[in-house]
This record gives C-alpha cells, structure tokens and sequence, in this order.
C-alpha cells in the first residue's frame, strides 16, 4: 500500500512510522510544518521537506526574533500555500491512503483538498487535546465536525476521544486505540524495587494546558519534610517553575534538579530516573493518555495524574494502582493526594508490579507493530 504521511516533524511521529519499516508499505511523509531537513532515522522514508520558502534569504532567523513583524510581513511572500504543495504532492503520489497525525496542525491545512480528493482514504489519529479542548487550541466545533465528517478512519489514543468524535458527528471507522508513539520500550534492567526508590518526578509542563506549576506549589513545608530523604527531579520546566524555586526560601535544602524544556532530556535517560522514581506526578487541564505517565508506570513508579474527561481513569483505578487528580488547578487538593501517597506505603508496594504487567501488556513496543501492521493492511483492504 502506498502511504502518505502528514505530520510535523515530532519524536512521537517518528516513533509511530518506525513501526512500519519493511512492513512491504511504499511510505511518504509530508512534513506539514516544514522542518526543512530530513529525519536521518526515517531514511527509508520518502520524505517531502523544504518546500515552504520561496527563498531562505540570509539573516531570516535574526529578522524574525528580533523584527517579527518584518517577519510576518515577508511571510506573507516568501511561504508556499501550504494546501497547493500538499495537493500537488498528493496528485503525483496518488496514495492508497493519507494518514493525518493531530488536528490543527495535519488535518485543517489540507482538509479542503482532502474533501475535493474524496475517494482518497483519510486516516486521523488524534493527539492530546484534539478532541478534549478543541476551541482552547484553536480548532473551531465547524471545523473539527467537517473533519470527522470527512474522515474514514480514526485513531485515538484512548477511548475518551472515540465517544466525542461520536457526539461531534463522526460515523466511519473507528481503527482502535493506540499509544501515540506506537508502544514503548520498557527496560527492565533499570527498574529498581520499591524499597531502592529515592527519586520524586515531576513533568513541569506549564503553559495554557500543562499545570506543572500547580504541582510544584502544592510542595509545601510539610510535605517537603515528609519527602526529605528523597531527591525531587522536574523534567520539562518553564522558566516560571524554575523561578519559583529559586526565589521560595522552603526549597533552599531540598535536593531538587529541574531540567527545562530547552535542555532536552534523552528518553533513555528520563526511562532511567522513572525506573529509579518512587512516585511521579503529571498534572494538565487537557490530554489524552500521556505518554510519559505510561512509560513512569511500566517502569514502576506509583503514579499521580490529572484525569481530564476520565481519560487517565482508562489506565488508573483511583486509589489502587495510583492517584487521580480530579482539580489540575487546585494546589491544596494535589497536596492532599501526595500526603495519601506518601503516608501509605503499603498502597505503593501493591501497585508496583500490577502497574509494570498491566502497562505492558497494554503498550510494549513489539506487540503494538504487529498490531499496527495489520491495522494498515485492514485499512488497505477496506473499500470506501
């Protein structure tokens, strides 16, 4: 089958079509926001970069940080229409099928040449808050229902999202729930027994959906004294978070290591601490089931997660083999949560090797390409 791809360049994208290598598909990807250089690790990938600019004149990245308007004002010129090049590419291809990854950014570009393109098939998979907080990320109730009105087969990463596609219109074929990336990898080799643990992890993502700084206020003195022995890790940090620390004078003895989202973690690295990690704390208005609680859980960390729309309660049963937090906005409500946590051990030993066997059966790598092999060989074999 003959597959294009539509996607930014992300590491979850990357992972997914992995999956497909010598699987016998002939694979294109169309890098919808234009990274300009290939991927070295897709290489057997035909990819479709560095068609946006007309001319990347020289001093275009100092024009835009320092004169963005000058910047925007070029664009207007300088960029391709996006929807032109994919319809172009799209006609000298001729794909089986084009297989979209997230909404706003893959499905809404190029949705008007996918509806002049009819009888081409329209794979979706939904990423995040796609389906959750569309209008919070841009996408408008019209366009996200002429998509799903468009679409022949969706992809969620959890059940949650397939029950409001439904209720937004969407009544093709639902392909199944995957994880995003396409499966983890979880090395056993580096999960530590519970009693070893000495580490408390943190996602600090902060910003319009990502709540991290409501976890870090919710370490208060008591908590901090009941977590004394251990050393505190925040990966994915704003700089708000760091700032926060820093000037808050109850952090002074805490052995605390923050990494900011500009001083990027390797995943092997970060696999390594959530093996090492005793409890591990995410906490967003918006997701779908993320990737980083899987992976925390499969290499046994006791897990404390924001739950929007009762999607994180598809992986957690609340107060058995984790914590859910039900107010990403309400310090003193995760403060109680890490106390519940933290002054019962025994619940953490309990959920220690459920979590590690129920995230892998569920997520191991291997076991998800073969699935994700024959989901494209069913789509192929589905006739619109």
């Amino acid at each position: 089958m003959k597959i294009l791809m539509v996607s930014m360049a992300s590491q979850h994208f990357f992972k997914w079509v992995e999956q497909l290598e010598e699987a016998g598909n002939e694979v294109y990807w169309f890098d919808i926001l234009d990274s300009k250089q290939k991927a070295a690790r897709i290489s057997w990938v035909n990819q479709i970069v560095g068609w946006k600019l007309r001319w990347d004149y020289p001093g275009r990245f100092y024009i835009k940080s320092k004169f963005p308007s000058l910047h925007s004002f070029i664009e207007q010129f300088n960029d391709r229409n996006t929807a032109r090049i994919f319809e172009q590419k799209l006609i000298e291809i001729q794909p089986d099928l084009v297989h979209s990854f997230e909404m706003q950014i893959s499905c809404l570009p190029i949705l008007e040449v996918m509806e002049k393109h009819s009888a081409i098939k329209w794979a979706y998979s939904s990423w995040g808050s796609d389906m959750f907080y569309p209008e919070k990320i841009g996408i408008s109730n019209f366009l996200m229902q002429k998509t799903l009105k468009r679409v022949d087969f969706l992809i969620t990463d959890c059940f949650r999202d397939y029950k409001i596609a439904i209720e937004k219109g969407f009544n093709n074929i639902f392909s199944g729930v995957y994880p995003g990336n396409g499966g983890l990898e979880f090395k056993s080799e580096l999960i530590l027994p519970v009693s070893s643990r000495k580490t408390i992890l943190i996602k600090g993502y902060n910003n319009k959906i990502g709540k991290g700084i409501t976890i870090i206020k919710a370490l208060t003195s008591e908590i901090l004294f009941l977590i004394k022995d251990y050393e505190i890790v925040v990966f994915g940090a704003d700089q708000e978070i760091k700032d926060y620390i820093k000037n808050n004078s109850r952090f002074v003895n805490v052995i605390i290591k923050v990494y900011l989202r500009s001083e990027f973690v390797e995943n092997n690295e970060l696999m390594k601490i959530m093996g090492q990690s005793y409890i591990y704390i995410g906490n967003s208005l918006s997701d779908g089931l993320p990737n980083s609680l899987i992976e925390a859980m499969g290499m046994g960390a006791f897990p404390i997660q924001s739950n929007p729309g009762n999607a994180t309660a598809e992986l957690i049963d609340d107060e058995q083999n984790g914590l859910l937090i039900q107010d990403a906005l309400n310090q003193e409500h995760i403060e109680e949560l890490l106390k519940k946590a933290i002054l019962n051990p025994g619940r953490i030993e309990k959920a220690f090797s459920f979590n590690i066997i129920s995230v892998k059966e569920k997520y191991d790598r291997e076991s998800n390409r073969l699935k994700i092999v024959e989901l494209y060989k069913s789509i192929g074999g589905n006739k619109n």
